[in-house]
């Protein structure tokens, strides 16, 4: 409960509780507060489920941008399958290509050693024949020249073949480096393009699966209680943080800028009083005339007051919101506004207070 006297946290309260967001996933999701907040020292991670319902609420705020960023990345990914499979067409081609030279290569070459064999056993039968051509008695020197010019025909005819020989495996050779390039190619566009068409399918069921924001904000909602369970264990005033000159536990931080930014966007002012000491409470509740500070119920006050100990305000879970420097009535376009949007930033009001939000409405 709260009152309407306590709407702006004590200056000296607030100069102490500036903190800087250093827990790693509320860091992240708030950079945009290291203008509203002083450096300070690095503060322990929080409480699991305060850093689920950071989450949850990141989630929530940022759903639509994150939807426009799958979506972008959809299309991109898209236009390189497209891409990547005019390049798995252009290697299959340049590779088939290359099977049709290597075997064009391989026949050469076979032919080719062909005729070097053949030319080989020529020019042996020639030097034969010109043995025993000059060995015959009587000498017949006609066909000794005969025999002879055999002999060097043959020999330059040994010789092209060599030569061409060694031509047909060195084209062989280089066909077979082509054809294993280019098999390497189409290896690797097609791998290329199965991530793509892989990271596609994935990208399409994130945007399918998205859950909305509600879901996020309705799922936030549920472990709410147990935020102010667990903070209440923990709590120290170094856990909150100064957004827009108010001060409020790190973990609604975030969900609490978006929601004066959004705010203000729509034309609507507001700020208010978030955290305030134990010892303040003990003053309020002497203000308002409760009957006992400790066991009297908040609504014995004359203005509802929460026993010490037991109000969100000691937790930084709860604003008194303002807009224009005034405490929102019913009527205030401030709080018709904040009835519209304000649960989708984690913010629930309390009914017999228009001014008083929290994460419980309690």
């Amino acid at each position: 409960m709260t009152t309407r006297q306590e709407l702006r946290p004590d200056p000296r309260i607030r100069s102490r509780a500036r903190r800087a967001l250093t827990a790693p996933l509320v860091a992240a999701l708030a950079v945009g507060l290291a203008a509203t907040a002083n450096p300070v020292p690095v503060q322990a991670a929080p409480p699991a489920v305060g850093a689920e319902w950071t989450s949850l609420m990141y989630r929530s705020l940022t759903r639509q941008k994150t939807l426009a960023t799958l979506r972008e990345s959809l299309v991109v990914q898209q236009t390189a399958v497209v891409t990547r499979t005019a390049e798995v067409t252009k290697a299959t081609a340049a590779s088939a290509t290359a099977q049709t030279r290597l075997t064009t290569a391989t026949t050469a070459a076979a032919t080719a050693r062909t005729r070097l064999a053949t030319a080989h056993t020529a020019l042996t039968t020639a030097q034969q024949n010109h043995s025993k051509a000059t060995k015959k008695r009587p000498v017949n020197k006609a066909a000794i020249t005969k025999a002879k010019n055999a002999v060097t025909a043959a020999t330059k005819t040994l010789t092209l073949r060599r030569t061409q020989s060694q031509q047909a495996v060195s084209a062989l050779t280089t066909a077979q480096t082509t054809a294993r390039t280019a098999a390497t190619a189409v290896t690797t566009a097609t791998t290329a393009r199965d991530w793509v068409v892989s990271a596609v399918a994935v990208t399409q069921n994130r945007i399918a699966t998205l859950p909305t924001a509600g879901a996020y904000a309705d799922k936030a909602a549920t472990v709410s209680k147990d935020v102010v369970n667990q903070t209440r264990t923990s709590f120290a005033v170094t856990d909150t943080v100064t957004v827009y000159g108010t001060t409020v536990h790190y973990t609604v931080s975030y969900a609490f800028r978006r929601l004066v930014d959004d705010a203000k966007a729509n034309g609507i002012a507001i700020s208010g009083g978030g955290f305030r000491t134990r010892e303040r409470q003990i003053e309020l509740r002497k203000i308002n005339g409760c009957p006992d500070v400790w066991t009297a119920p908040s609504t014995s006050c004359r203005v509802p007051t929460a026993i010490p100990g037991r109000s969100l305000h000691e937790l930084g879970l709860a604003v008194d919101i303002t807009s224009g420097g005034k405490s929102l009535t019913r009527t205030s376009p401030a709080f018709k506004w904040l009835v519209l949007h304000a649960k989708a930033y984690g913010f629930v009001n309390l009914p017999s207070e228009p001014w008083h939000w929290s994460i419980t409405g309690s």
